[in-house]
């Protein structure tokens, strides 16, 4: 499993990186959250607004903080 947060260094972004590490936790998963800050690079996902969370190359939320219960939702939902 692929788990990105994109998003530069504002604290929004930084808590979505830390809510996601803390989901991947909490399911059990051995995965590496990997931040991207480059704005070429968010920007081939297709969106304009940050954090980012992308899963398996997929856009799962863009543009609000998730908390990691919603995060962890969001992974099994995709997976369904």
């Amino acid at each position: 499993m692929d788990v990105k947060v994109l998003g530069a260094c504002c604290k929004t972004s930084q808590k979505m990186l830390e809510n996601t590490k803390e989901a991947v936790k909490m399911m059990g998963l051995d995965v590496e959250v990997e931040n991207i800050g480059d704005i070429e690079e968010i920007s081939k996902y297709g969106i304009m607004t940050t954090p980012g969370l992308v899963v398996d190359g997929k856009v799962l939320s863009y543009g609000k903080l998730l908390k990691p219960k919603a995060i962890v939702k969001l992974i099994k939902k995709m997976g369904s």
